[in-house]
């Protein structure tokens, strides 16, 4: 046991609670933020956070490079998913007319959606798939 121990246990603590914490305001974002795209916000970045944090800790317990790699890994796969998961709630979530729309500056997305929904409307062989009511 080297006299560095008790500090990384302590730094790896800290971690922890840093972690503990960030993920306890992401819980509570998701849980009071009143839309979709605050609620999005509240879900991927304090989380991403707290992940690392946890990560950090992990690789300051166990003082393993192999250990290390697998968690950074992890953190890397987890930055990786978070945005796109949270833009395929997002634009689920525009579809489905689940955003405030009095409180967008930009809505880039208007133009698409209503030209897709023009294209689907404007092929009748869409139609003629579709069984008759």
């Amino acid at each position: 046991m080297s006299g560095l121990d008790p500090i990384l246990d302590g730094v790896a603590a800290v971690c922890l609670v840093i972690g503990g914490l960030m993920s306890l305001a992401a819980g509570v974002g998701l849980l009071r933020f009143p839309d979709l795209h605050s609620r999005m916000h509240a879900a991927t970045k304090p989380q991403v956070l707290g992940l690392l944090m946890f990560v950090l800790a992990a690789a300051l317990t166990w003082r393993s490079w192999e250990l290390v790699a697998i968690a950074l890994l992890t953190w890397g796969v987890q930055i990786l998913t978070a945005p796109v998961s949270a833009h395929m709630v997002g634009r689920a979530g525009y579809r489905s007319r689940h955003v405030r729309r009095d409180v967008l500056v930009v809505d880039e997305l208007a133009r698409a959606v209503d030209r897709i929904a023009h294209e689907d409307t404007a092929r009748p062989e869409l139609d003629e798939d579709r069984p008759s009511s």
